[in-house]
């Protein structure tokens, strides 16, 4: 026995049934036994009470409580356009429907309204599949109204995910407070909070409502601006009164370059409120606030924590030499970052980057630098070592076969693994450790060079 299998002839067949009925005014025969009408226009479409019910659990709960409109085989619909109600009953018929961007918002309503269930997975697939800039707040707000949770988070996570873009749009000013505050508070969005600043005032002036833009400013991570722009604003009373008073607070503290005083302030700040806590992900492996800025005040640059990207990560990119030149040569001020499968986390920043060349060139650079954030084996606290004054000029080596190499503190091969870590010739080793002993070459990864290379990330702007 064999068994024959045609859906896409039962398709047409079904659909054919439901459009030459309703397309052709000389159809005689009629085998339909209800009627749907659109107010809009008074169009009439012709189907069975079957196929409704079989499709729609809100037609099968109508006709099962035999009220009006079963009585009187017909059903009047006020609330959706011709063109919607062809599609959608032809799509019961043959199980096909054209879904594009003009359609989808109008059949996700209706579909939900009447409750079919297919119908609004596929529309709201296809509209999240087809986010665009003018039409996401829309969305956002009809996805809020309805209950339409999935699409509501997808909505976020494509605002959140290009809200460095969207706030310089026109849209980004029909956004509603508590849409904005529920993005705000989001520690992930990748943004320069300066510029943030600025759009949120624009919003605030566009909603003619000042509690609304204090309300929403409170959201902003102010310990990412740069320095010279914090003392801008405060001169220019645009912030709420208590947070001015505790960001000039801050800015006395960082004059005062004591670092835990400092500390302290942002832990006790932190409890409460928003406005010191960063926002910028350093990496996978540097993910704690107290070690994001820590970082910030080794590097001592605002302008690069806020415009800086993550250019390479080995795990993503490949532990390769060749494609970590191409991806990080000659982009200035580089920041590199190492975690080892045995948990050591250390790395190097330069001011001046790495340069392409496949001999080899050692590289000058007096403000370069090597720090340990985590390191198992003798529990330090996170360190800064700076390079030794007369070996500035071996600061860094670049060879396009051979990974970043801050001088033979930090030496790594083609594949990103080591080499080596001898610590001490050209940066700073800490109080009471001596150059060429276990305990220097040990320091940083836990080992001479029986170390292994978890990933290493890679930042420059």
């Amino acid at each position: 026995m064999e068994n024959y299998l045609n859906l896409e002839k039962l398709s047409n067949d079904l659909k054919n049934l439901f459009q030459n009925q309703n397309q052709n005014e000389n159809q005689k025969e009629s085998y339909f036994d209800f009627e749907i009408i659109c107010e809009q226009n008074k169009t009439s479409f012709k189907t069975h009470k079957s196929i409704l019910s079989s499709r729609s659990q809100y037609f099968k709960s109508l006709f099962k409580s035999k009220m009006k409109e079963y009585q009187e085989n017909k059903l009047i619909l006020k609330d959706v356009s011709s063109s919607i109600l062809f599609s959608i009953l032809n799509y019961f018929y043959s199980g096909k429907i054209e879904i594009n961007l003009e359609n989808a918002i109008e059949i996700l309503i209706f579909s939900s309204k009447y409750l079919i269930d297919e119908l609004i997975e596929i529309s709201s697939n296809f509209i999240k599949n087809n986010f665009q800039f003018e039409t996401i707040v829309d969305v956002l707000k009809l996805s809020e109204s309805m209950n339409f949770n999935q699409l509501l988070d997808s909505c976020y996570k494509f605002i959140s995910k290009n809200f460095d873009k969207f706030i310089k749009t026109s849209f980004f000013l029909e956004l509603e407070e508590n849409h904005l505050n529920s993005i705000l508070i989001n520690d992930g969005i990748e943004i320069n909070e300066f510029e943030l600043f600025q759009s949120i005032i624009k919003w605030g002036k566009y909603k003619s409502n000042i509690n609304q833009i204090s309300n929403v400013i409170e959201k902003i991570r102010f310990i990412d601006f740069p320095n010279e722009k914090l003392g801008d604003i405060l001169k220019e009373d645009l912030i709420p009164n208590q947070i001015s008073q505790k960001l000039i607070q801050f800015q006395k503290l960082q004059n005062q370059n004591d670092g835990n005083e400092l500390d302290q302030f942002i832990k006790k700040e932190n409890q409460n409120s928003l406005i010191f806590k960063t926002r910028i992900k350093l990496s996978e492996i540097i993910q704690e606030n107290k070690d994001i800025n820590k970082l910030k005040e080794w590097i001592n640059d605002n302008e690069f924590f806020s415009k800086m990207k993550k250019g390479f990560s080995a795990k993503r990119d490949g532990f390769d030499s060749q494609k970590w030149h191409k991806s990080c040569d000659d982009k200035g001020k580089t920041l590199v970052i190492i975690k080892t499968k045995d948990n050591f986390i250390f790395g190097g920043f330069t001011q001046v980057g790495f340069k392409p060349s496949k001999r080899g060139i050692w590289i000058q650079d007096e403000n370069a630098f090597i720090f340990s954030f985590r390191n198992d084996k003798n529990d330090r606290k996170p360190e800064k070592f700076p390079i030794i004054e007369e070996k500035k000029e071996d600061a860094i080596y670049s060879r396009e076969n051979l990974g970043p190499l801050f001088s033979n503190a930090i030496y790594l091969n083609s594949d990103l693994q080591p080499g080596y870590s001898n610590f001490g010739y050209t940066y700073n080793l800490p109080d009471g450790i001596e150059y060429r002993t276990d305990e220097a070459r040990n320091y940083l990864a836990g080992s001479y060079s029986e170390w292994v290379v978890d990933e290493l990330e890679t930042f420059f702007i």
